[in-house]
């Protein structure tokens, strides 16, 4: 495959030489335009000065024919002048009689009707003028070749392929020479980023010119370091924490198990340390279907199906699937702006989602309340459904607020209080961010709201 460099200088030679070739055919064209008609004109001036001499001088004899030809400073090769009658054809004079029938045989063609004509003919150049006299109109023929004019065009012609030749070899070598170095610090970043990787994450690349073409993709490159960076880290912290959640109610499962062996024991023992196993074994089961869910939801950002979703009996079902597992969690949902249509209450997602989402946030706000009470409000105006749920309780220190959506992020002010693995926000805001919504939270000594707000398959 052909480099960079190398296709920059093809292009920069090919565009260029067109540009030459160009502007050579155009003084090639206009020069031999503007020798032709200098030629024809002298043409012209021959016929003129014999057309003077036969009829206004009365004078036809040879001397004073090379008179003119003397004081001619350049003479016309192959010159041959003819005086035809236009109506007899007859030809009054010839300076070369063996170039009459050359002449005659196109006289009929000629248009009385203008003044001068300009033709080529076998490599001959002819101006034919047409003079009106008392004894009718005659057309004066002079007819020659243009010798110094066509030698002047193939030396024309030479030099401007020499130039273009030379220019072509310049062009290549000077094209090289300017892509080398507009390429030269792409060679500087590749060497920079090859040091990047892996071995220093935290290095960024350097250019000294942020506001060039090159200048604008090291920038993006180094946004790019920044995110690979960030998950980096968020992978590293996600396996570290994981390793340390599944490691706790294993290690207690295990441990439990080992002591249960060292000796044998009562069947209440043996009942209570079941039951012990049995809400372990409930708490991994509960971390491990978070951890697939949070999976879930991250590697489905454009591939999650989406279909109609009615958000307000979502909401219900939401309420009670959670009732069911906890029966003591107290769930008062309160409708604010309840729309006619019923458009306005469905949004485009994907179902089960939006009800891990639902369910979390209300799990999450009876978990924290002391009274196990989450006080919820729908509302569904200006083409967007908001819910919010609110809860009594600690309030969240506003230095951990920025962090409460990362995995496993748990505040020091709930932490030993109540039992959970800092996942389920985490999941909230991922399917919220699938599904174009927001989220928000606000806490104070009163109480914490969660706000959700998504929009609608009808705006406004």
């Amino acid at each position: 495959m052909i480099n960079i460099r190398t296709r920059l200088t093809y292009q920069f030679a090919l565009l260029v030489t067109l540009v030459l070739l160009f502007f050579s055919l155009g003084v090639y064209f206009f020069s031999k335009l503007y020798l032709e008609k200098r030629f024809f004109k002298r043409l012209q001036d021959r016929g003129i000065t014999t057309t003077t001499l036969l009829f206004d001088l009365q004078q036809t004899d040879s001397t004073v024919l090379r008179l003119i030809d003397v004081a001619n400073k350049e003479p016309l090769l192959n010159e041959s002048i003819t005086i035809v009658n236009e109506k007899t054809k007859q030809i009054l004079f010839a300076t070369n009689p063996a170039n009459s029938a050359f002449h005659q045989q196109f006289t009929s063609q000629l248009d009385s009707t203008a003044q001068t004509l300009y033709l080529h003919k076998n490599g001959y150049q002819i101006s034919a003028i047409h003079l009106t006299g008392r004894n009718g109109g005659n057309w004066v023929i002079v007819s020659g070749i243009d010798q110094a004019g066509n030698e002047a065009l193939d030396d024309l012609k030479r030099i401007l392929t020499v130039m273009i030749l030379a220019a072509m070899l310049l062009l290549g070598i000077s094209g090289w020479f300017f892509a080398d170095r507009a390429l030269a610090p792409m060679s500087g970043i590749i060497q920079q980023v090859n040091a990047i990787f892996p071995r220093n994450m935290g290095k960024r690349v350097a250019h000294p010119n942020r506001s060039d073409e090159i200048g604008l993709l090291v920038t993006t490159f180094n946004q790019l370091l920044d995110r690979i960076e960030q998950a980096l880290n968020n992978q590293k912290m996600f396996i570290a924490n994981v390793s340390h959640e599944l490691k706790n109610p294993l290690t207690k499962i295990n441990s439990q198990i080992d002591v249960a062996l060292i000796q044998p024991r009562s069947s209440e023992a043996y009942e209570r340390l079941l039951r012990s196993l049995q809400e372990d074994t409930r708490t991994l089961a509960q971390l491990t279907t978070a951890l697939l869910e949070l999976a879930n939801t991250s590697g489905h950002t454009n591939t999650l199906p989406t279909e109609p979703v009615r958000m307000d009996e979502l909401l219900w079902e939401s309420k009670t699937q959670v009732q069911t597992w906890h029966n003591d969690y107290q769930i008062q949902i309160s409708f604010t702006d309840f729309p006619d249509e019923e458009e306005a209450l469905i949004v485009a997602g994907n179902r089960a989602s939006l009800k891990v989402l639902l369910m979390n946030l209300i799990d999450n706000a009876c978990k924290f309340s002391p009274t196990c009470t989450a006080r919820i409000t729908f509302a569904s105006t200006d083409g967007q459904i908001t819910i919010t749920v609110f809860n009594e309780g600690t309030p969240i220190p506003a230095a951990d607020l920025p962090h409460i959506f990362q995995p496993f992020f748990r505040s020091n002010a709930t932490a030993q209080s109540v039992n959970g693995h800092g996942v389920g926000l985490a999941i909230v805001w991922q399917v919220a961010q699938l599904h174009r919504g927001t989220l928000q939270v606000h806490s104070t000594g009163e109480g914490t709201t969660f706000t959700f707000t998504v929009p609608t398959l009808v705006i406004g």
